[in-house]
């Protein structure tokens, strides 16, 4: 990445999407290649500045999930050097953020699991609550654990932020019986991936699922229970009532936050060299802490750089 933030893009192949963090490229009509940048936003701005190793980082937790979760998902291969579609200085680029993936038909819906109350949800519950936490006892307090996950589906949205739906709306939205399958789904995810971060003393208090269809199949597809599409907690850190630390950006939005001057337009302040360095320690530890794996020898066994 010459700039840290933009990918060198694959001329042969058809782009067809540009995201936050990801590129997205046509292989065939069955296959797709998504390719994780080191781009990162807050606030639902993109900044200027590159998070080095965050897309490797959210690859190699993804692909570390879709081994050990059982259930059916989009992954091929992110092997770059059998992607015959790519110039070896192209597979040399992508090593270890990319991912060929099988093309699905994808479901317009953010499957969100929620085992603690925090964020949006905390919001708008301490706010009177609404379509996250219209089934929710009173009294809790932020980070209260739930005592069980909470299904709140939200519509995608191609900008900004996604838009909450109740159960009614969400069933109106997908079908009923579509809507059953994506909420058992989801929360058999959740489950799976709370325990193995449990394991190794994290909380996942959080996260959202894609799924999509592949010859008439449900599969998950995009990234899965990565710090950006998770919300990860130290356990030993966990109190009800408290601010809760956590394994993603936090650095960034709290230095942006921390800038009186900044509206939260476009363009955002230049982020501090210490934030940057901070914010990629932050995402390298959640690999490490969640896989048990060295990252270096992630790196290492992908062929990158």
């Amino acid at each position: 990445m010459a700039d840290g933030c933009r990918l060198i893009p694959v001329p042969v192949l058809d782009h067809i999407g540009s995201g936050k963090v990801r590129e997205l490229y046509r292989v065939d009509n069955y296959r797709l290649l998504m390719v994780a940048s080191d781009r990162i936003s807050a606030f639902d701005v993109v900044l200027g500045e590159a998070i080095p190793h965050k897309g490797q980082v959210l690859t190699g937790l993804s692909l570390d999930w879709f081994s050990i979760l059982d259930t059916p998902h989009h992954l091929i291969s992110a092997d770059t050097s059998g992607m015959e579609f790519l110039t070896p200085e192209l597979q040399a680029e992508y090593a270890g953020r990319a991912m060929l993936v099988q093309a699905a038909e994808v479901i317009p819906m953010e499957c969100v699991i929620r085992g603690y109350l925090y964020g949006s949800s905390w919001n708008e519950y301490s706010s009177g609550g609404g379509p996250t936490t219209e089934h929710l006892p009173n009294g809790l307090q932020l980070a209260s654990r739930l005592d069980e996950p909470i299904f709140t589906p939200a519509t995608k949205a191609e900008s900004g932020h996604d838009e909450n739906l109740t159960e009614a709306q969400a069933r109106s939205f997908v079908g009923d019986a579509l809507y059953e399958e994506l909420k058992s789904r989801s929360l058999d995810i959740y489950r799976q991936g709370a325990e193995h971060a449990a394991e190794r003393g994290i909380i996942l208090a959080d996260t959202k699922f894609e799924f999509g269809i592949v010859e008439n199949q449900i599969v998950l597809i995009d990234e899965v229970l990565t710090p950006d599409s998770s919300r990860y907690w130290p356990a030993d850190a966990w109190e009800p009532g408290a601010t809760m630390p956590s394994f993603d950006k936090q650095p960034v939005r709290d230095w942006l936050e921390a800038q009186p001057s900044w509206d939260k337009t476009p363009p955002a302040p230049v982020l501090p060299p210490e934030v940057v360095q901070e914010t990629s320690d932050r995402y390298i530890d959640a690999y490490e802490r969640l896989t048990g794996k060295v990252f270096a020898d992630y790196l290492d066994d992908m062929g990158a750089r």
